[in-house]
């Protein structure tokens, strides 16, 4: 049925949508990979961003460790006398970003600072110190050997030489590593990021989420001394994907490490695949929806009506009309009305052939009616040409002729009368052909009683003449062997057997020998009207002392195969 959802692939929807299939097919693919393109793509950039943030960061985190540096150079000279500690704390105060201020004499002891400093009777062989004390400018270091701040810190230290060049001293910048770490609010940093500072063993300092640093892995220093800051991926703690990257802040001592949360699907980039996968997807989707609908609404709804409307012209209604078609669009309204002009041709033609028919039905009725009338005419001559003749044997056969010419009347009397001009019930055929030969021949002579038992049989005239014959031959035998003189009982009996017909005409007369063994014309003609039904005949002795004909056929439905191969071999060699 067309409009059933689950139709065949060869329907009409299931052919548009396939073709739209098709044709949005490329845009989807090529959506898709632009997507693929761009996500990545900007997974790139965001790697690239986050190396060049961390990069950014270091290098703000030593501009503030070089300023120091300078400010410690500047207040060198004047570092040590009165109110030196009064002007190391305004300093401090007034520059942020230094825990204290200090002045180291040159056997370690300090000698002013901006706050308190920690004892430290190691500070002269400290490898900070030391390393001023032969001969280096500046220093940086955060392994001071003492607590300088009550948070981790780091320690800029210059050196102190006297009018002569030699060592006197250190003037040291005590900086909190808090104050080195780049701001969340950087608009140079990924948006929402996660800063850290670690040392050159990996151990963290400090930083902004401690769930956001899994432990580094084994290469994060690689590339950290050139100008590519090292990129990789991992999993924090809460089992997010992350990006990570590192950048040197103070040499080989600390490291700042940034993070941001990985490109996913619903993350940074879910516009990007929205727009480049899903939106089309969904087009594509909904552009197959829409033709699913608009062919069911628009075609296949009216091929459904229209077709509801052939069926029933199929079954001879051909009255219905599709009164819907003016809803219909104009293609289909037009195989609509194309439809109606069908069926008001077929009940014009219906007509025509019905009065066509008529006429040849009461034409063919009749000439069955005429060639009846001639047959009886032929029969009444016959019966006058008889009444003249004064030879026994020449009125005998006189009379067998007109019996045959009687039952072929009959015949066509029961075609023209009955309803079917091609078929004849069998039944009341022999009824009426057994009483008029019986009626005919014993009006005058002893009494005939016959007994009926004959099963109903549609069969056509083609097959009726033989066997309406073949009765007329062994009733007419029986008359003349059987019941001459003294009358008795005839039976006619008719069965359907199977596949096979069978006809029995019975008598309860004593026939003699030379009666069964004569090979005159009725038994000839017994014969051969069995051959024409394609069956066989036989004449015996019954148990009550008479003659049993019997004439065995196929039924008309297994002699049709035959018969429609012979009328086709017939038209193959025409």
């Amino acid at each position: 049925m067309i409009g059933q959802p689950g139709g065949s692939p060869r329907t009409i929807r299931v052919r548009l949508m396939a073709a739209l299939a098709a044709a949005l097919l490329p845009v989807l693919l090529l959506g898709a990979l632009q997507s693929a393109i761009a996500f990545k793509r900007e997974g790139d950039l965001l790697r690239a961003n986050l190396g060049m943030a961390a990069e950014r960061s270091a290098t703000t985190a030593r501009a503030r460790l070089e300023a120091a540096d300078l400010l410690l150079q500047s207040l060198a000279p004047g570092s040590i006398g009165f109110q030196c500690a009064q002007r190391l704390a305004e300093v401090q105060r007034r520059i942020p970003g230094y825990a204290n201020l200090i002045r180291f004499d040159a056997r370690g002891r300090t000698a002013c600072a901006a706050a308190d400093v920690p004892q430290d009777s190691q500070r002269p062989g400290r490898a900070w110190f030391r390393r001023l004390a032969e001969g280096e400018s500046r220093v940086i270091t955060r392994d001071s050997g003492a607590r300088y701040s009550g948070a981790p810190s780091l320690l800029a230290a210059a050196r102190a030489a006297d009018a002569q060049g030699r060592f006197d001293g250190a003037f040291v910048a005590v900086i909190p590593l808090a104050s080195l770490q780049p701001s969340g609010g950087d608009p140079g940093l990924p948006k929402s990021p996660e800063v850290a500072l670690v040392d050159n063993a990996g151990h963290f300092i400090s930083l902004t989420d401690a769930k956001a640093f899994p432990e580094l892995p084994q290469t994060w220093r690689d590339g950290s001394r050139t100008r590519n800051a090292p990129v990789w991926a991992a999993v924090d703690l809460r089992g997010q994907h992350r990006i990570y990257s590192v950048a040197p802040l103070v040499g080989d001592d600390v490291f700042v490490v940034l993070s941001a949360q990985a490109p996913g699907l619903f993350s940074w980039a879910r516009l990007n695949p929205l727009t480049g996968v899903v939106f089309p997807l969904l087009t594509f989707l909904l552009a197959l929806a829409t033709v699913f609908v608009v062919t069911e609404r628009v075609v296949l709804r009216w091929i459904a009506y229209l077709q509801r409307i052939a069926a029933l012209y199929a079954r001879g209604r051909l009255s219905v009309r599709p009164v819907q078609s003016e809803h219909m669009p104009p293609e289909i309204r037009e195989l609509a009305e194309t439809l109606e002009q069908m069926a008001d041709a077929i009940v014009g033609r219906d007509a025509s052939l019905r009065d066509s028919l008529a006429q040849k039905d009461a034409l063919m009725r009749e000439i069955h009616h005429r060639v009846k009338n001639n047959l009886q005419v032929i029969s009444s001559l016959l019966n006058m040409q008889q009444r003249s003749l004064t030879d026994p044997a020449a009125r005998a056969a006189m009379s067998d002729t007109r019996q045959r010419i009687t039952a072929l009347a009959l015949i066509y009397r029961a075609l023209y009368q009955g309803p079917d001009l091609k078929r004849v019930d069998l039944r009341p055929f022999l009824e009426e052909l057994t009483a008029q030969l019986i009626a005919g021949e014993m009006s005058h002579g002893p009494q005939v009683r016959t007994e009926m038992n004959i099963e109903a049989l549609v069969i056509d005239p083609d097959r009726l003449a033989p066997l309406a014959l073949f009765a007329v031959e062994a009733i007419t035998n029986a008359q003349k062997h059987a019941f001459a003189g003294r009358g008795g009982v005839l039976t006619v009996d008719f069965h359907v057997i199977g596949d096979d017909a069978q006809l029995e005409i019975t008598d309860d007369g004593q026939a003699s020998e030379e009666a069964l063994a004569a090979a005159g014309v009725g038994r000839t003609l017994m014969s051969a009207f069995a051959r024409q039904l394609r069956g066989r005949a036989d004449l015996t002795r019954n148990a009550a002392g008479g003659v049993t004909a019997r004439l065995i056929f196929p039924t008309p439905a297994n002699v049709q195969p035959a018969v429609a191969e012979v009328e086709g071999g017939n038209q193959a060699a025409a």
